[in-house]
């Protein structure tokens, strides 16, 4: 009997559950595909230092996983309570007829399980389907070999969704339940009496506000994106507290100033059904303040690190091109005593049994040096802040600078004897220095006085990295050199190989060669890192944000359902009046526009100022491609949030025309 009620009852509330539905199927099917990349990644051929990064990204999500569990719990949770809002007159009938609170917190248990088991069906599904996909971003993020790749199913992944969505549900029927168990007959009967109150601001008082919160905003934007030198953790700190503050602020000031501007606009505010629409977008704004300041801060952090996480993941495979151009650098420290300079690198290399003239086509050696006297406090000037009296500078001969450069296929340099040139392409550093440089173009080093060749750093490296991060090398004139010390011995060269399989063979021999006593760096090392670094902060990114954006697109969603539910009787009263309706439509378009619109335009604004902070931040990375790493996330948003949109109008309109529910 009482399934045969909540059959029934799933039937014909089919379009009051369809937010509810189709939130589930996206959240079980993302979950599936994202802990499912673990057994995607056992089918692929992957180096032995990727796989262990690619371990620590299975182990990442893992942990990531059991926050998400905690969002799509609480959103569950809330989605509950639509569900119950709507169906309070139900639950006064089945009371009046003599059914007990017991009996129907069943059928509502019998409901949330076909529900469950329904949504767990097809979001497996789906996720299984879309696992295929990810896949292929897989192989291509960690370059793998997907030649042995076929169709997978993680069991791992199956098991941890179920056993996730269950607890969920587990949940979300207690809490039913407890609302049923605290119902009384005379609540439910008058519950479509009710609406919620709305509070009219003083519009001197919001507009007081709005001017203050745009104004600190304004200062917190300048601190993060202007003057992020200055900028320290206890600062960044304060911007994030005051940021969030000041969102719920403006949202706010808008709630009480938006139905009043409008209102000043005759002839805007009567055209048509505008007064009605408005009206129903100020009565939403106004009830919903804290929930679209958290909306919009998500949406925020979801923009940001959806396309800081592209633009990072881009930059790293295009500066591994330039920035690493040879197979392998491998240089001996000087510590407490002397490197010593008439033991060159094949020496070096019989002794370690990597004989250099056998296993390297072209190579390099050179020298990098220092003064123990000359700081980089000594360049940059008191103005550059403490801290910098600890940072040696380093200096490199243009003789073997130059034949560095022709190993490199970069340009050579010529300096008369009282020049120098500095390199540097760490973004930050460069700014500093190009400000010195431009004020005072001397130094004065080993009792040799010398003048920059240019009033700029020169864009340049001469260790092989992954990122931009040289922070200043000067280019000297051999002689300047003699009452130096020397820091670094280094050879750097290419590996006497035709093929890959060749390249690895030595790499792992120099590897083992040099590995104990030397600092060693090489082209295949640097990528796998550079790879699995970049593949970890793009499915942290995209897991995090899509998150996000099913959240903030569900909550809003509710929502404005909700409304549609309270607001039946007005738009009936419109259509006695002789309301044509397309303009009903019309106006129902307007207000769910507006109001998925209103939370999207600010955190599209934070996020102007947010890139420019991810910018800075991640320079060390490097942010080429930011247009291209933001259409794809835009992408992903108008997906995602745009669907919620587009589902959440169509079933609003599908209930207000619904006329048998009065």
């Amino acid at each position: 009997m009482l399934f045969k009620i909540s059959c029934k009852n799933i039937r014909k509330s089919m379009r009051d559950y369809a937010i509810y539905f189709f939130t589930l199927v996206i959240g079980v099917s993302i979950f599936y595909v994202f802990n499912a990349i673990g057994t995607q990644m056992g089918f692929m051929k992957l180096a032995d230092d990727t796989r262990q990064i690619s371990e620590l990204l299975v182990t990442l999500i893992s942990m990531l996983s059991i926050f998400v569990a905690i969002v799509l719990g609480l959103l569950i949770v809330y989605a509950s309570r639509f569900l119950m809002k709507r169906r309070n007159h139900e639950f006064a009938i089945y009371m009046t007829l003599g059914m007990s609170k017991g009996r129907i917190s069943m059928i509502l248990v019998l409901e949330t399980m076909l529900i469950g088991i329904g949504s767990l069906a097809c979001g497996l599904l789906l996720g299984i389907g879309l696992s295929q996909l990810m896949s292929a971003l897989v192989a291509n993020l960690f370059e793998a070999d997907m030649t042995d790749y076929a169709f997978t199913v993680s069991s791992d992944a199956i098991v941890k969704t179920l056993l996730c969505f269950v607890i969920i549900y587990l949940v979300a029927m207690i809490f039913n339940s407890l609302i049923i168990t605290r119902m009384r007959l005379i609540q439910l009967i008058q519950s479509g009496q009710k609406s919620e109150r709305v509070h009219l601001h003083n519009p001197v008082l919001c507009v007081l506000i709005f001017v203050i919160a745009a104004a600190i905003l304004g200062r917190c934007y300048y601190q993060v994106g202007w003057d992020y030198a200055n900028l320290t953790t206890r600062k960044l700190l304060i911007c994030i507290i005051c940021g969030a503050i000041c969102t719920f602020l403006v949202f706010w000031s808008i709630s009480g100033l938006l139905l009043r501007l409008v209102m000043m606009r005759k002839k805007t505010y009567y055209r048509g059904l505008n007064a009605f629409t408005f009206r129903q977008i100020s009565s939403k704004v106004n009830t919903m303040v804290l929930s679209m300041s958290v909306i919009c801060l998500m949406l925020f952090i979801t923009i940001c690190t959806l396309a800081a996480g592209f633009s990072v993941r881009n930059s790293l495979n295009h500066d591994l091109k330039t920035q690493c151009p040879v197979d392998m650098e491998v240089a001996a420290v000087n510590g407490s005593k002397s490197v010593d300079l008439a033991k060159d690198w094949v020496m070096r290399g019989h002794e370690c049994g990597f004989p250099i003239d056998d296993y390297m086509s072209d190579y390099v050696q050179y020298c990098l040096y220092y003064f123990k006297d000359y700081k980089a406090s000594d360049f940059l000037g008191p103005e550059a802040g403490d801290g910098w009296d600890t940072m040696i500078e380093t200096f490199i001969g243009v003789s073997d600078y130059n034949r560095l450069a022709q190993l490199y296929g970069k340009d050579s340099i010529e300096l008369s004897a009282d020049e120098f040139v500095l390199l540097c392409d760490f973004k930050n550093m460069t700014d500093m220095r190009n400000d010195r440089l431009a004020n005072n173009r001397e130094i004065t080093v080993g009792g040799t006085t010398l003048k920059s060749k240019y009033d700029h750093c020169v864009d340049g490296f001469v260790q092989i990295s992954a990122q931009h991060i040289n922070m200043g090398v000067f280019v000297v004139p051999d002689e300047t050199l003699q009452n130096a010390t020397v820091n670094l011995m280094v050879l750097s060269g290419n590996y006497r190989a035709n093929t890959d399989a060749q390249k690895k063979s030595i790499d792992k021999k120099a590897l083992k060669a040099f590995n104990h006593d030397y600092l060693i760096n090489t082209k295949i090392d640097i990528a796998n890192a550079s790879i699995g670094l970049g593949a970890i902060i793009t499915f942290i990114g995209l897991y995090i944000g899509i998150v996000f954006l099913i959240a903030s697109g569900a909550i809003l969603a509710l929502k404005e359902l909700s409304e549609s539910v309270d607001s039946i009787h007005r738009y009936e009263m419109l259509r006695k009046i002789g309301v044509d309706e397309r303009d009903l439509t019309r106006s129902l378009f307007r207000q769910t526009g507006i109001f998925f619109l209103l939370p999207f335009a600010v955190a599209a604004i934070h996020s102007v100022f947010g890139m420019k902070f991810a910018v800075n931040t991640l320079e060390i990375f490097g942010t080429g491609g930011l247009p291209e790493s933001i259409a794809a996330s835009a992408m992903i948003l108008a997906l995602i949030y745009g669907g919620y949109f587009v589902v959440t109008y169509l079933c609003a309109k599908a209930i207000v025309r619904d006329n048998s529910r009065l």
